[in-house]
């Protein structure tokens, strides 16, 4: 969910992370660089991956908020 500064929140539902759905074995990770259009330079983002282990069993990965922040507002 991601909500800019006008507290405007949309809710982005899909499969993958960025048209990509990784296989992360055991110990390992995944890392991605990503975007978002928002109104205002600042804003946050929060939510939650569902994830499926190789047994086909689901869960979810809470993503805890974070704040997003346009590079030119960077000190």
């Amino acid at each position: 969910i991601i909500t800019d500064e006008k507290d405007q929140t949309k809710e982005i539902k899909g499969p993958g992370v960025i048209g990509e759905q990784p296989i992360i074995k055991p110990g390992l990770s995944h890392t991605y660089s990503s975007g978002v259009v928002m109104e205002t330079a600042v804003g946050t983002m929060a939510g939650s991956y569902q994830m499926q282990t190789l047994d086909g069993d689901t869960f979810d990965a809470v993503v805890p908020t974070f704040t997003l922040i346009q590079p030119s507002k960077l000190h």
